[in-house]
């Protein structure tokens, strides 16, 4: 019998629900403590999302915020990793765009968001803008490192099979540089959820920046904490889709199932 609980605790436990029973013990004695007013409790969120899911608010704005998370952080990953290839693999190319990059990549999405907003305007363009700058940098840095790591063993083996610069570059430099490049990929996802929130609160009237946002207006602290949880699920289960995706197609370029 205690061989069976402990076998069953281990399951729990690697699947991560020990955990999230955890989270939400506290967070149910938080709210007791706090009140639902100040913090409300998974109760008191459940039935302020249950709200927001019937008059299919939350629903719509998800697919909002999905879309523009979706569509940022592809054209981002687009952008960035030809940037990083060509930096890690041609010094002049890393001697003229690595200073932009390292001084750029400190400088928050939400600093540009003014600047977006009058260029682009208050559409969809200035939205999108923010998510593609918050992705691009995690995804060059990470595909630089992928090029500087590939040892110089496999180079010179590639060039004494009469193998020319290109076909290196392709063949050796792009397949070994793959782990980095997902690595990259993954935090940039990161990334272009952060910065749809601030983007949605400031320059939006629809999405789960904006129900968060405008929900301190009515006093409906259970709508933020749906807004915030359905944020912190999105990037949950993204992570896991694109771990699996990992593992299962790019398992050949090395890439794991490691965390």
């Amino acid at each position: 019998m205690k061989k069976l609980a402990a076998q069953i605790f281990d399951f729990l436990l690697n699947k991560g629900l020990v955990t999230w029973a955890l989270l939400v013990l506290i967070w149910g004695i938080a709210a007791l403590i706090n009140g639902t007013e100040f913090l409300p409790g998974p109760l008191t969120t459940l039935r302020g999302g249950k709200e927001i899911v019937v008059n299919g608010v939350l629903f719509q704005y998800m697919g909002i915020s999905f879309m523009r998370i979706f569509t940022g952080w592809a054209l981002g990953i687009v952008t960035a990793v030809p940037i990083g290839l060509l930096i890690g693999q041609f010094r002049i190319v890393r001697r003229i765009l690595e200073p932009f990059i390292n001084f750029f990549r400190f400088i928050p999405a939400i600093g540009f968001l003014t600047l977006f907003l009058m260029w682009l305007g208050v559409g969809e363009e200035s939205k999108i803008a923010i998510i593609i700058y918050a992705t691009m940098f995690p995804v060059i840095i990470n595909t630089i490192a992928g090029v500087s790591s590939i040892s110089p063993v496999m180079i010179q083996v590639a060039q004494s099979q009469g193998a020319s610069a290109g076909q290196i570059f392709f063949t050796v430099t792009v397949p070994a540089s793959v782990p980095h490049i997902f690595t990259g990929v993954r935090l940039g996802l990161s990334g272009a959820i952060i910065s749809i929130v601030a983007a949605e609160m400031l320059a939006a009237q629809k999405g789960i920046g904006y129900l968060i946002y405008t929900s301190r207006l009515y006093f409906r602290t259970d709508w933020i904490f749906v807004g915030i949880l359905t944020l912190g699920l999105t990037g949950y289960f993204s992570d896991r889709l694109l771990r699996y995706f990992g593992r299962t197609v790019l398992k050949r370029f090395g890439v794991t199932d490691r965390k």
